[in-house]
């Protein structure tokens, strides 16, 4: 039996724009990847560990079932804005980044109308299941975008455009 057509558009545009993200992190030139001119929270790498940290812990079932995957750690949600000891390098999240790619299929293949239509456990309840995602979705396409900004600022041809996941099925 094959998927409902949201299931499919869902994981196809999900999975776009986790690689539309992943474009962005490979086309980094080492001179925009950790500028000191630049606040922390504004570097490249800082933001492309931002979208990661939040894809990972949006695709588990519950906030306290998020565990991020060694390097990585639950600073993130410090109130008073801890930033990470070091910057995370190219391979550390592109590695993270596969995590996050191969959580969402395995997340949206489990999905189901039942599922879908449960209150999330993130945001109060406010949104369900299925609204989280598109919410997380966003989230991504949004800091990708913004990556593929500071890319063309520094001179550098970000990746094309992702219509569709390239694992999505």
């Amino acid at each position: 039996m094959s998927a409902a057509p949201w299931k499919r558009a869902l994981a196809g545009q999900f999975l776009a724009a986790i690689d539309m993200l992943d474009g962005a992190i490979r086309a980094c030139p080492p001179r925009l990847w950790d500028d000191p001119s630049v606040p922390v929270e504004r570097r490249f790498w800082y933001l492309a560990f931002h979208t990661l940290f939040w894809l990972d812990r949006y695709l588990s079932d519950s906030p306290e079932a998020h565990v991020p995957p060694a390097p990585f750690t639950l600073g993130e949600l410090d109130p008073a804005g801890v930033y990470p000891e070091r910057a995370y390098t190219v391979d550390d999240l592109l590695a993270y980044l596969e995590h996050g790619r191969d959580r969402c299929r395995a997340v949206l293949r489990a999905l189901d109308d039942t599922r879908a239509s449960e209150p999330s456990a993130f945001r109060s309840g406010e949104l369900s299941v299925l609204e989280m995602h598109l919410y997380n979705l966003r989230h991504v396409q949004h800091h990708a975008a913004q990556l593929n900004l500071l890319l063309r600022q520094g001179g550098v041809t970000p990746a094309g455009w992702v219509g569709r996941g390239r694992d999505a099925g």
